[in-house]
Parts: C-alpha cells; structure tokens; sequence
C-alpha cells in the first residue's frame, strides 16, 4: 500500500504550533522572514534534535556555540527578512569532503582528520554569501569511494528509518541528518551514486546536477569527469532553490502539467533484478502518474550495459590518482598519495587506492580509451531523448532497499548473495558517466525501508527536470518521518 493515508494530507494548511526541525528549507525560510521564528530559537531546535540523534554518527564535526552565534547575528541584523539574501539564517549540512576553514575537512579519513583547508570551496562560499550557516560537516563513506558510510575511521552511520542499515553512501551521513530533521538540507556529492542512493534509501530527496553546473574547486576529488555536488532535501523545492544559488542564480521553476509529460520507461536495464517490494513501490508511482495523464513511453537506451562498462571504473580510477595528490598539494598538507593511502581504515576504500598504487593501477591507455567512448554513451542517452520526445526517464535509483551495516561485500538480493556495490549503483551509474542530471524521489515503503523513484534528464535540462520532478512530487503522498524518530525525544 501506498503511505498511510494520514501521511498525504501535505495539501493542508501548516499546523501553527508545527516543530521548527520538521520545516523544509523553504517552509523555514518562510517563517524566519515572517518573524514568526528566530534563527536562534530554530538553530536551537535543531541542536537539541542533533544531540537526541546522535546514535545515528551523522555528524564528523559541528561547533554548536558557532552556529548559535551565527544565528545571532541574524537576528540582530534582521537579516532574514532580507529578500536578496536567499538562504539567511538556514542551517545547512556540507559533507566533509567539501572544504571550509570554520570546520576542519577531513573526507572521512584518518590521514586529513583535523586538517583546515587554505580556504571555502567556492560552492560553499556561494552558499555562505547567500546567508547559509554552518551546521556542521556531515559523516561520510572514506573518501566518498562507497556506498554504505560504514566509515572504520569515523565510525558508521545509522539509517533513521532502521539503526542497522546504511544509510546508503558515499553522502550518508548527508542524508541520513536530512531524514532525521537534524538539518533542514545538506550538500552532498556524487561520483556514481552518492547524492541520489542515499537519498533514496533514506527516503529524501536528492539532486545530481550536470556536471559542471557547479563549481567543483575545493572538494577532495575523485573524478572531474564524474564528480559534481548535489543537494539533499526534503522536498523538490528545497533543491531547487539551492540549485539557484550554487550555479550562480537561476530563474524560477516553470510550473509543468502531469498531462502530456513524457516519461521513458526503460524496464529491461533498469528494473531487471530488482527487489519485489521496490518494484512494486515504483510500479505503484507511475500508475499514479499514469492516471494523471502522463505519458509512460516503453523504452531501452541502445547498448547502455557495454557502453557503461567501458567508461565508469577507468575513468573514475584513473582521474583519482592524478587529482587526489593535486588536491593535497594545493592544500599544503604535505602528504603524498602513498602516505594518505597507509592510514586508510576501511578495508574496501583500501582495497581501491591501494590498487591504484601498484601493478593493477589503470593504465592511461585504458583511461583513453574510455574517454573516446564515453561520447557513444552520451550520444546514446540523448537519442533516446530525442527519439520519444521525453522529458526524463524514469526507474528505481537502487532495485534493493537499505541493507545490514557490515554488509559490505555482499548482501542478499532475491535469495542470492550479490555483490554490495555493483548492486546498489547499478541504476545511478549510467547517467554518472554521461554526465546526466538526475533526481531520486521518495515513492513509497518496502517492509518499512523507503524506495527511490530516479529520474534521469537531457544534460543541461536541469531546471526542467527539478519542474518534472515538483510535478511528480505533488502527485505523490508526503513522506513521513521515519519511525525511529519518535524514540528520539524519550
């Protein structure tokens, strides 16, 4: 069954007396310019729910006496009700891979914890200039290179919805302090997953621009070709007006009608194998836009499997050892590669770096080669566009829902034992490597554990594709908070 039916009454007018931790970032916006609430009396509430949630290992760093300082300055300023300002006075969570000099960047490993960068990473100064706060840097897989956050440096985190699952990765702790309402949004990032897993299998919202659309200077890289920023929110709204501020200003959403949108439904790739219950969840979403008059097109991307193959690992492997020793030097921290490598707690991510240092390293020519065939792969993606006509594809952004903490090489998937990350990105990895916007959107419960509807866009249709998204989102009923936060306050 869809969500119970106490859930989808999101077409109602606000209670007055509503917690200020379950506002969205737009509600909050809302109320902190209506003077209805003080930036000091939310970023409060916001704290007390952090430290109610600290089992979740959200959080790497916070300075709590910071933000509350912060806040007040809002206040005594009268800030918020400033218009040309649009974040003032909103808490927001940045993952810590992106660099701030008020919070130590550490990306979840040993070697960089405590570590201050020279400077802001432009994405966050945009932020920061547009009135934004720190709440603090959000836990994270080691190095962004997985998908669980079971992080042997800076310990796991907890998805809310069930303390023994991940959360999904690399942007966990992200995700997972959006879900909980420690935060009203954060600013994840995505290589082939790392925005939108989480997101859907925390059961929020998240965003993966084109790459390119934001500034990339200043985050502990993996791939330029790959990597991009992303928000996570609680609603299509909250991404949108953070998509506004991090490309530099963006014009208001055009509202889009359900009636006439074209959707591609591409079921032999990416619905194959996948889980029952998310199968059904996604199954039950687009029956409900079908009656809504969108337009279901049964589609395939031609030779999507081959063609992806080809370009993800090798670039992505490639490109890290050439931007990861970069980034440590620009940041003056006198560490090599080799020396970040020997102090890397968790077995997976040194499994990856450490053979990127020896004899199975990617070799530049196989790097090449990806590179000139990573166009066929865009080339494909757009002519399936084209050829229907469609605003975005649609299929699940994870065919499995959140799995076991310290299920990190295999988990169970249709009675078999299937291995965890191949599993969990197969969905989202395609459009990483083209390049492509993509968004998850919560659709449902399967046995208690959120499902993600992803939709894939056009490169560059980003601003079009958050419109599709808002109009699908309006369709849908609102997801709850998750269960687990009701023990938070006992």
């Amino acid at each position: 069954m869809w969500l119970q039916t106490a859930y989808s009454q999101h077409h109602l007018p606000q209670e007055p007396a509503v917690n200020p931790v379950d506002l969205t970032l737009v509600e909050a916006r809302a109320t902190l310019r209506s003077g209805a609430l003080g930036c000091v009396e939310y970023a409060q509430a916001l704290l007390a729910q952090c430290a109610a949630g600290a089992s979740l290992n959200a959080w790497v760093s916070q300075d709590p006496e910071a933000l509350l300082r912060a806040a007040a300055v809002v206040d005594a300023s009268g800030a918020a009700r400033d218009d040309r300002q649009a974040l003032a006075g909103l808490p927001l969570a940045l993952k810590d891979n992106i660099d701030t000099v008020a919070l130590p960047t550490s990306g979840g490993t040993r070697a960089l914890l405590g570590r201050t960068p020279p400077a802001d990473a432009p994405l966050a100064t945009a932020l920061f200039e547009a009135g934004a706060l720190l709440a603090g840097k959000a836990n994270m897989h080691e190095l962004a290179f997985g998908i669980s956050c079971n992080n042997a440096v800076t310990g796991a985190v907890h998805n809310p919805w069930h303390r023994a699952m991940i959360p999904g990765g690399s942007s966990g702790g992200s995700a997972a302090a959006v879900a909980a309402r420690l935060v009203p949004a954060a600013i994840g990032t995505d290589t082939g997953a790392s925005v939108r897993l989480p997101a859907a299998l925390c059961g929020v919202v998240g965003f993966r621009p084109t790459v390119g659309r934001y500034p990339g200077a200043g985050i502990l890289p993996i791939s330029r070709t790959r990597d991009t920023a992303g928000p996570i929110t609680r609603s299509v709204a909250d991404a949108a007006l953070l998509d506004g501020v991090m490309a530099g200003g963006a014009s208001a959403l055009a509202p889009v009608s359900l009636r006439g949108l074209r959707l591609g439904v591409p079921r032999v790739y990416f619905f194959s194998g996948g889980e029952p219950g998310v199968l059904a969840a996604v199954e039950r979403a687009l029956a409900t836009l079908a009656a809504a008059g969108v337009v279901l097109v049964e589609t395939e991307v031609e030779g999507l499997g081959p063609l992806n193959d080809a370009v993800g690992f090798p670039v992505a492997l490639y490109e890290m050892t050439q931007e990861l020793p970069a980034y440590l030097a620009a940041a003056g921290y006198g560490l090599t590669l080799a020396e970040l490598a020997a102090q890397i707690g968790s077995p997976d991510v040194a499994g990856i770096v450490g053979s990127q240092l020896g004899d199975q390293a990617v070799p530049r020519a196989a790097y090449e080669h990806a590179l000139r065939v990573r166009p066929r792969l865009q080339a494909a993606y757009a002519e399936c566009f084209a050829r229907h006509k469609l605003d975005a594809l649609a299929f699940p952004t994870s065919l499995l829902t959140a799995r076991p903490i310290g299920d990190d090489e295999t988990v169970q998937l249709l009675g078999q034992r299937v291995p965890t990350f191949g599993s969990f990105i197969r969905n989202t990895d395609p459009g990483s490597n083209a390049g492509l916007p993509g968004i998850s959107l919560p659709v449902g419960l399967s046995n208690g554990l959120p499902v993600g509807l992803e939709l894939d866009g056009p490169a560059g249709s980003d601003r079009h594709l958050l419109a599709v998204a808002a109009a699908l989102e309006a369709a849908f009923p609102r997801m709850p908070a998750p269960p687990a936060l009701a023990t938070f306050h006992h």
